[in-house]
């Protein structure tokens, strides 16, 4: 008969391990994505879309994205280990062997593949797997390392789950989900590079080339300013290209206006606190935009 004592750390250790893979995963990241991608299949849908098409999508999609995330984790181990933000990583603290942890990501991304291909559409397949691979071959392997414009051309993969959404409800693509593409491949630069002011010594500790570790803080700041810009008016093109309403409109120009200050402040006053208020902003407003538009889209649709 097994001691009660071996069975409450046999218990503990087995809920480690299962935490450990569920960070490999990056969850946080997976929930942003998610957030835009039920929005965007409301408005492809033009009203409410099959509950069982919404669930085999967001499920296909938190595999697909979690195992870029995980494989991602498996070739940045190295970095990880010096940089302050990552080094309680589960790869960099022992948790999970590096062998496993890249088994369990392409397991994954076989399991993604297969499940929207099945249960949603081969398109939204190819397009989850394809941003994956970018991810992991474009970003992680070639420009993360190498290249000021790391983020600016891999913030591309993390644009796609959009294309998947539209795709999901269309069985195709068209003008809209690709202006959803463009908003979200330029608002990725200025998010990251305020999270990235923050941790930029880390960044330069690592040789990794982010922006604003390589740079100075008026360039960084003056091209957070620029994207912004860019997003902005990306936000308001979307109104007419997803036939969207005043309801849309307005949010877009209030939040896009919020997030303009935010970068002006920051460029006044290049600190890490500003930097990081402008980081959680960022969030708030694809959150809330993207909410605006799916609400936008369900009133018209009554």
């Amino acid at each position: 008969m097994c001691h009660p004592m071996a069975v409450t750390a046999a218990s503990v250790r087995s809920r480690s391990r299962v935490s450990a893979y569920v960070a490999l995963t990056k969850p946080r990241i997976i929930e942003l994505l998610l957030v835009t991608t039920v929005p965007t299949m409301v408005v492809a849908a033009r009203g409410l879309p099959s509950g069982w098409l919404v669930l085999a999508t967001l499920i296909g999609g938190t595999f697909a994205a979690g195992g870029a995330n995980a494989i991602n984790m498996y070739l940045d181990r190295d970095i990880d280990r010096i940089m302050k933000r990552t080094r309680n990583r589960p790869l960099v603290t022992g948790e999970i062997e590096p062998a496993n942890a890249l088994t369990f990501a392409i397991a994954l991304e076989i399991v993604a593949f297969a499940l929207l291909w099945t249960t949603v559409n081969p398109i939204s397949a190819v397009l989850a797997v394809s941003a994956t691979l970018f991810y992991v071959f474009v970003y992680t392997l070639w420009l993360k390392r190498t290249s000021t414009n790391n983020i600016v051309i891999g913030g591309a993969a993390g644009a796609v789950p959009v294309l998947v959404g539209w795709s999901a409800v269309t069985g195709g693509l068209g003008l809209a989900p690709f202006v959803l593409f463009g908003l979200i491949f330029v608002w990725t630069p200025p998010h990251f590079w305020a999270l990235a002011i923050r941790y930029r010594e880390d960044y330069a500790m690592a040789e990794v080339p982010m922006l604003p570790a390589v740079a100075s803080m008026d360039d960084t700041c003056r091209a957070i300013e620029r994207y912004t810009v860019v997003v902005l008016a990306l936000s308001l093109v979307l109104a007419p290209a997803a036939h969207l309403g005043v309801l849309y409109l307005a949010s877009a120009v209030v939040l896009g206006a919020v997030f303009l200050l935010r970068a002006v402040q920051l460029r006044r006053d290049p600190t890490p606190r500003r930097a990081m208020q402008l980081f959680a902003w960022s969030i708030t407003y694809v959150t809330l935009l993207f909410s605006a538009m799916a609400l936008d889209q369900l009133l018209r649709s009554l």
